[in-house]
């Protein structure tokens, strides 16, 4: 595999990056962050329509990032170099998508450039529902920043980092393991007339996070089917199942269609869950256009019904499929937040620090501990996907939060708050209790940049630091 020059180049109008300069302040936040998701420093570089075509070199990138606009898509120079991009890396064009679109400001499919119309989006300008006015982002820690412009810079850093990792190595990050750590999903296969609707929730899973089954085309004779989907079935946390007006494929050997199957196997799974006390839901969608359904697919939908009825743990809707996307992001959030229930069996600290400074943060762990509250702490072994997993999931369980500044630089510092900003992304639902910033002894820190996210900067000798941190906790508990 090819190891690019420049992982990432980013091409703009140059309106688009008149003052306060729109696309330089995205380059830089999706540098840091990118860094922080990868490990290592990436080469992000800007590339105007104004720039001749050998500065930078657009065979040398790895991903080309485009910032779409009205202006962007009425420029020939920016087109001609997506095109440029495009020739350039043919060779691995059956393989992966290396363009990214990302929306300055809102575009039709018809405004869009043809070859790129299929492509996701990222959306990162600031619209009023109310009155329809699009603007951009300028306070980038509010809280409408928070749930658009950071959460889309989110998917896309990691969406660029597994197609940097396969460029670099062949592999990809969504094969081989769950980013943030939640649980399997199986995703039931379905009929042809409702693929398209099963690749969209398909996809938003995974760019969730989560690892979808089954992840190859299921055996076409009913032994082996069964045998997949029962191992898949064990794998997974919960069920998911389409079901629209076509009857489907049926196996060699049985009378029953795919999606029959499934939901027999995944009845057997749910019943093993109850015997267990466990949880092991079940989500089933069924088409409310059902006018072109056969006698043999109504007759399965009426003993589905049935069948659920009589079933713990199974939820069967009729809904717009928009509706059903949401429950199923309620019902996988909750079952995160039931297992935080059950790990947690008090108020937890987050106490986030860097490795230089895990000597002098051991006189505040021990704080923490005698104050009888649960610690989290940051973790520097292993690799460092999952160091970020874990990180994501202390976020989301975590009631209050102190950040140790010793040796890091003040940077560190401002990315640190800007993940606790995000924590709700990460499915946190619940207020950040109380937040802290600790200047280590002999540091200092710019108070005046935290005043805005609610955070107490406590700075001075060990002595007085600990003085303050106890009663910090105190309050906590009170």
């Amino acid at each position: 595999m090819m190891s690019p020059g420049i992982d990432v180049l980013i091409i703009f109008a140059e309106q688009d990056n008149q003052p306060p300069g729109w696309v330089t302040s995205f380059r830089n936040f999706l540098e840091a962050m990118l860094g922080q998701v990868s490990g290592e420093k990436p080469n992000v570089m800007l590339k105007s329509e104004f720039d001749p075509l050998t500065s930078p070199k657009l065979d040398n990138a790895g991903v080309l990032v485009t910032i779409f606009s009205k202006e962007f898509v009425q420029s020939q120079n920016c087109l001609d170099y997506i095109n440029q991009f495009s020739a350039g890396t043919e060779s691995t064009a059956q393989h992966i998508n290396r363009i990214f679109k990302v929306f300055k400001s809102p575009l039709t499919a018809q405004e869009q450039p043809p070859s790129l119309r299929d492509l996701f989006g990222y959306t990162m300008y600031d619209l009023d529902l109310d009155s329809g006015e699009v603007k951009d982002f300028t306070d980038y820690f509010s809280h409408d920043a928070e749930k658009q412009y950071w959460m889309e810079m989110i998917d896309l850093c990691y969406d660029i980092n597994d197609i940097l990792l396969y460029l670099k190595s062949g592999k990809s990050v969504r094969n081989a393991k769950e980013i943030y750590g939640r649980k399997t999903v199986y995703l039931a296969q379905t009929s042809h007339d409702l693929a398209v609707q099963r690749s969209v929730i398909y996809r938003e899973l995974q760019r969730l996070g989560y690892s979808v089954l089954p992840s190859q085309s299921l055996p076409g004779n009913i032994a082996e089917l069964e045998k997949l989907v029962r191992s898949d079935m064990a794998e997974s946390g919960i069920s998911i199942h389409l079901i629209g007006s076509d009857f489907g494929i049926v196996p060699e050997g049985s009378e029953k269609s795919v999606q029959e199957l499934q939901h027999r196997l995944a009845s057997e799974r749910g019943a093993l869950a109850a015997e267990r006390r466990e949880d092991f839901p079940r989500l089933i969608w069924i088409t409310q256009d059902l006018s072109r359904a056969g006698e043999r697919q109504k007759n399965f939908i009426e003993a589905l019904k049935r069948d659920v009825e009589a079933s713990e743990g199974a939820e069967i809707l009729q809904t717009q499929l928009e509706d059903f996307k949401t429950i199923i992001r309620e019902e996988l959030e909750e079952a995160s937040e039931k297992k935080m229930l059950t790990e947690a069996t008090g108020q937890t600290i987050y106490l986030m620090h860097d490795k230089v400074d895990h000597l002098a943060v051991k006189p505040y762990i021990d704080v923490i501990k005698s104050a009888g509250f649960n610690l989290l702490i940051s973790d520097f072994e292993g690799d460092l996907l999952e160091l970020r997993q874990k990180h994501i999931e202390n976020l989301r369980n975590l009631d209050g939060a102190i950040i140790f500044k010793g040796k890091v630089n003040e940077q560190w510092v401002h990315m640190k708050v800007l993940d606790l900003l995000k924590a709700p992304g990460f499915g946190r639902k619940k207020p950040i209790l109380g937040k802290v910033i600790i200047a280590g002894e002999g540091t200092s820190i710019n108070r005046e940049s935290y005043k805005a996210q609610n955070l107490r900067v406590i700075e001075g000798n060990e002595q007085n630091s600990l003085v303050a941190v106890r009663s910090f906790l105190q309050e906590f508990k009170t």
